[in-house]
């Protein structure tokens, strides 16, 4: 019962679109009908078993005319031969000559109940699979993977979204939203996806729209925090302050302890151009999120920026001092520190400051005409 691992590479396996792999040559070879049992990563704890396979035919190859071969690689789930290679060299800890063989193996899939061995839940396998891709940031990976797992079951809701948020993130809005529209058609009222469609068609650029999605959510609850947030977000994009604000409001109430809204109800008010009231917000924000280093270098940022239109140089110069601790090559972060320092007449150093935006990104067109002005000042 020949046993085979497969890696993240091979996420092709799921969708049916891999059938070969590329081995070296074993002491008892294989040959075609004989049964593969398939597993992820079988020495690791994300071990799985993926599924039973029937070999079909078998090639032979030297390493001489594999380690060249872009072809094969490409086949086998890597860039290119080299990329190949190397994981190869890993795979296999002596050393690999021209002359050693390897084994290009064709297999077809068999179906669940032709299998042998343990039978498993495959639409379960393969989703789980997706989220684990998904929640690593792996979105191309993790949409093949949904996709797959739909094949199942094409009216899973859950798959649905998820495959919706996959292709969200990947910019494909239209193919998006035809997954929360098919999911919506079998749970109308389902709060949590008119919300991510929302999202999508703001992120689209189509504000209005997501309005009238983000309407839906709230029809199904007016109290859910992330719907109310979004809300904010997207009244705030359509130029609609004072009812942006009344929603920040309104989740501040169900939620005063949540740094993100403090900070977004900083912004609105800068925008709205109230900054004692933004810089109220921001120091909320701050003392609710000083263990989010993310959360509190912006929040410092933004901090600074309402201290800078207040005309208190000094405290803005020390939000933008602890932002960058926090951060140290955020350009904007910088800029903005370089900005106060000529506020503060002290050309020299915020010349200084320009120059080290510049040695992070020499085309920041900012940073260069601010630091002429500096030399002209010096």
């Amino acid at each position: 019962m020949p046993i085979m691992s497969f890696g993240s590479q091979d996420i092709d396996l799921i969708t049916g679109k891999k059938t070969m792999t590329i081995r070296k040559l074993w002491k008892n070879p294989l040959k075609a009908g004989d049964r593969l049992h398939c597993y992820w990563n079988l020495v690791s704890k994300e071990k799985k078993k993926i599924f039973e396979a029937k070999v079909t035919k078998v090639d032979l190859i030297s390493f001489k005319d594999l380690k060249n071969n872009d072809k094969l690689a490409i086949e086998e789930g890597y860039a290119d031969s080299q990329n190949m290679i190397k994981e190869f060299k890993k795979m296999y800890v002596e050393d690999i000559n021209d002359e050693d063989m390897f084994q290009i193996i064709y297999f077809e899939k068999l179906k669940i109940d032709d299998w042998e061995g343990e039978k498993i839940d495959e639409k379960a396998m393969v989703t789980q699979r997706a989220d684990i891709l998904f929640d690593s940031g792996k979105y191309d990976k993790s949409a093949m993977c949904y996709t797959a797992a739909l094949k199942f079951d094409p009216d899973d809701v859950y798959l649905l979204n998820r495959k919706g948020d996959n292709l969200t993130r990947l910019g494909r809005f239209d193919e998006a939203l035809k997954c929360y529209d098919k999911a919506l058609s079998i749970e109308h009222e389902n709060e949590y996806i008119w919300n991510n469609k929302a999202i999508a068609l703001l992120n689209y650029g189509k504000p209005s729209e997501a309005l009238d999605a983000n309407n839906q959510a709230m029809k199904s609850n007016p109290k859910n925090s992330v719907i109310l947030y979004w809300r904010g977000f997207i009244l705030e994009v359509l130029g609609k302050f004072d009812e942006a604000l009344i929603v920040y409001d309104d989740l501040l109430k169900i939620d005063n302890k949540n740094p993100e809204v403090w900070n977004a109800r900083g912004n609105l008010l800068s925008e709205m151009e109230e900054p004692e009231e933004a810089l109220k917000s921001y120091d909320k924000a701050l003392e609710l999120c000083l263990d989010d280093e993310d959360i509190d270098a912006e929040a410092q940022n933004r901090k600074g920026n309402a201290l800078l239109d207040l005309g208190r140089y000094e405290e803005a110069l020390d939000c933008y001092d602890k932002a960058i601790e926090l951060s140290d090559d955020n350009i904007h972060f910088i800029l903005n520190k370089g900005v106060v320092l000529m506020e503060l007449n002290e050309f020299q150093t915020a010349m200084e400051t320009f120059t080290k935006v510049l040695a992070i990104d020499p085309t920041n067109d900012d940073a260069r005409v601010l630091r002429d002005e500096c030399l002209e000042n010096l």
